[in-house]
């Protein structure tokens, strides 16, 4: 149930009458895992945590690194040398301290990934490599669980949102892993664009309202603000969920 205080500081979101109190409290009863506390990661979290998600884990092995903060914003130049988890917690904390937080700093691995994301209802892809988001795809749809994907180039940025079962999994489009450079190129603004459709469409899918990026790929190019959306479709003998289904 929402509180006084909830009504209070979720009243501009509420007031939108797809959300109102009845999806706000969907927010509240929320859980939603967050791989990668970086680029992506930072301002993903931030806007979940500020729209009332009840429970955020986010899950991150890695440190605060002086070239992380061009575009990590829940790190500042006194985090470097931190745990990249315990600094984000610090910050989501700060800026809402009814939002439950779980951190988990730990490698995602095939071994361990669907025990560091069980009791998720949305998993937001933060990663930074086609390895660990692989096996993070196939966690999501061996469990059911939505896995939206956000990723960026330069000035090139993507997102879709997997739903396993009926969507494309990130296998499905991934099929030839790519060499992929140990440093992205990436300006700030634009992961926190891309961050912010994943967080929109986190909060669209667990109140239950809008039409979700299932079955489609958004591009946007920065270098000429062009936006633009594809359909993509599940591969029919991919290994992760295919079994032989359009």
């Amino acid at each position: 149930m929402l509180t006084e205080y909830d009504l209070s500081r979720y009243k501009r979101q509420i007031q939108y009458p797809p959300l109102g109190e009845e999806g706000q409290e969907k927010l509240k009863k929320a859980h939603v895992v967050v791989a990668g506390v970086g680029g992506l990661g930072c301002p993903g979290a931030l806007y979940l945590a500020a729209a009332g998600i009840g429970r955020l884990t986010i899950i991150d092995d890695d440190v605060v690194s002086l070239s992380n903060l061009n575009r990590q914003l829940l790190h500042y130049d006194g985090d470097i040398g931190r745990a990249k988890v315990a600094s984000g917690a610090d910050k989501l904390g700060l800026l809402n301290p009814a939002v439950r937080i779980t951190s988990v700093r730990k490698r995602i691995e095939p071994d361990n990934a669907a025990d560091l994301i069980a009791g998720g209802q949305v998993v937001i892809d933060g990663l930074d490599n086609f390895e660990t988001r692989l096996i993070l795809n196939r966690a999501c749809v061996d469990l059911g669980i939505p896995f939206i994907h956000g990723g960026i180039h330069g000035l090139l940025g993507e997102a879709t949102t997997i739903i396993p079962g009926k969507t494309p999994c990130f296998a499905c489009l991934c099929q030839d892993v790519p060499e992929q450079d140990e440093e992205i190129p990436a300006l700030g603004p634009l992961t926190g664009m891309i961050a912010c459709v994943q967080a929109v469409e986190a909060i669209k899918c667990l109140a239950g309202f809008g039409t979700l990026l299932a079955g489609r790929m958004l591009f946007i190019d920065a270098s000429d603000m062009t936006f633009s959306t594809i359909h993509i479709e599940r591969t029919k003998h991919c290994p992760v969920c295919g079994v032989g289904e359009p």
